[in-house]
């Protein structure tokens, strides 16, 4: 099989990932917009075409798209996704220092690194790594995003306290709207615009967007100006030294993939926080303009995409919000994944694979050609850039859903993540907490209401291998990182 997995390209195959790897590029890289909004716009112009042809427009999408959020967060210190917040944690640093073509290099070069080792563990891996994920139950998922949880208080924040504070209130605000089991409005208030939550991306512009057009506005004009002009060499040499946290972020990427539901965001947490824990040395702090802070976040971001598609693609069961669309891209075309696609269809996982490949390829291409020009953003001047980002945000934010309540929820975070930023608060803790924090809940209440029934529902919920092992991994990273229990066991060990 593996053999023939590029024996459906052809020069029109190669065209259709092209055109998908630029729309990918474009979409990807406006704020409000991601891979989903990508996919989505391929379904509802390809229902029409080859299969071929379709799927291998989805794939360029996918691809580009999941790389092309870096792009904002580096320049404007606006995630383009929320696996995009991460990557702002030192790709924006390293912009004002006078460093963007750097960082959009390093984004471009560990995302096409995390593309394809995701891409090579869906080849290899598929059958036996989807049977693990089947075992995870609703509390090992639930555990999941309580490790994820635990690691953005340390990495979001250089106070642990208020990094946990931030995170606990992204949690809060996402249970805003209908209870996933009841089904009745939680915490809106009467307002029946809040019923259906909290929109995230608007939340995340304001946050990370608008916040910083304040911040920058409150800034003496001068020093600003001093930070876009400075210029520092550097050669390839130096972004490929982080070679190592790639290949761990690739393979924390592609785990996290196969996991249905967790996606992206966690995958790119996880793999900062194991990078910041794991490199010693470095020549840049994390948080400051470090590049294995970049390295790390985009090749875990990447690596989800082979990771989402093996549950998919194997079992049938959606990866991420991506994977569910192009679910449906397969049903229309009369496909349908499962255990019985290797063997009844092993075409249709040529045509994914080859495409991916190829959409790698015009990465690689298009991010490298692209960077120098990108990176000349940072010098335009206040005046002309702030107007520009503040136009981006507004649309961003009425995207979402056509919607001028979304508009308005962009400001209310605008004006919260400028007051947390001045008084040294996480703005990237708390979406990252409000991105988790659905998880957190469904799969907590799922965890309980299968184990009431059972004799003995304590051990049922919390005494199988997976749990335990989750249930230490975050014991042990908020020991790690909180200097308030380290000085208490300290202490205690003392006496």
């Amino acid at each position: 099989m593996f053999a023939n997995i590029f024996s459906c390209v052809n020069p029109q195959f190669i065209l259709y990932v092209g055109l998908g790897s630029i729309l990918g590029l474009l979409v990807g890289a406006l704020p409000g917009l991601s891979a989903v909004t990508g996919v989505a716009l391929v379904v509802s112009i390809s229902f029409t075409w080859g299969t071929n042809q379709a799927i291998a427009m989805v794939m360029g999408v996918y691809v580009m798209a999941c790389f092309a959020g870096a792009i904002t967060a580096i320049l404007m210190n606006i995630p383009g996704a929320p696996a995009a917040v991460a990557t702002s944690l030192d790709g924006y640093p390293m912009a004002k220092k006078g460093q963007a073509k750097k960082a959009i290099l390093t984004a471009v070069i560990y995302s096409f690194i995390g593309s394809i080792m995701g891409l090579l563990a869906l080849m290899l891996i598929a059958k036996p790594m989807s049977r693990i994920a089947l075992r995870f139950s609703p509390m090992d998922y639930f555990l999941l995003s309580v490790f994820g949880l635990a690691t953005v208080g340390s990495i979001a924040s250089k106070d642990f306290i208020k990094g946990l504070i931030c995170a606990t209130l992204g949690v809060l605000v996402s249970c805003v709207g209908i209870d996933p089991i009841m089904g009745i409005p939680r915490f809106t208030f009467g307002n029946p615009y809040l019923v259906m939550g909290v929109p995230t991306i608007p939340a995340l512009i304001g946050l990370f967007g608008l916040s910083e057009i304040l911040e920058q506005l409150s800034v003496d004009v001068k020093k600003a100006d001093i930070l876009k002009i400075e210029k520092t060499e550097f050669s390839l040499s130096e972004i490929m030294k982080c070679w190592v946290v790639g290949l761990k972020g690739s393979i924390i990427g592609i785990l996290v993939g196969i996991l249905p539901g967790a996606g992206a965001p966690v995958a790119s947490l996880l793999s900062y926080g194991n990078a910041k824990r794991s490199v010693k040395n470095n020549v840049v702090p994390f948080g400051e303009g470090a590049v294995e802070g970049i390295a790390a976040s985009e090749s875990a971001n990447n690596a989800v995409i082979g990771g989402a598609l093996i549950p998919m693609l194997a079992l049938g069961i959606p990866g991420d919000s991506v994977t569910m669309i192009i679910l449906s891209v397969f049903y229309i075309h009369g496909l349908i994944p499962g255990p019985l696609l290797f063997t009844e269809t092993p075409e249709l996982f040529s045509i994914i694979v080859a495409g991916g490949l190829i959409g790698c390829a015009f990465l690689l291409l298009l991010g490298y050609s692209t960077a120098p020009i990108l990176a000349k953003v940072v010098k335009i001047q206040r005046k002309v850039l702030f107007p520009v980002i503040l136009v981006l945000c507004v649309v961003g934010a009425y995207a979402n859903s056509n919607s001028l309540y979304e508009i308005a929820i962009m400001i209310v975070f605008g004006v919260v993540g400028y007051y947390m930023k001045k008084n040294n608060y996480s703005p990237a803790a708390m979406v990252l907490g409000m991105v988790l924090g659905s998880l957190m809940d469904n799969n907590f209440r799922r965890a309980a209401s299968l184990a009431i029934g059972t004799p003995n529902p304590i051990a049922d919920m919390f005494f199988h291998p997976i749990t335990v092992i989750l249930m230490l991994m975050t014991v042990f990273s908020l020991v790690s990182n909180s200097k308030i229990v380290k000085n208490f066991l300290t202490n205690l060990f003392r006496k």
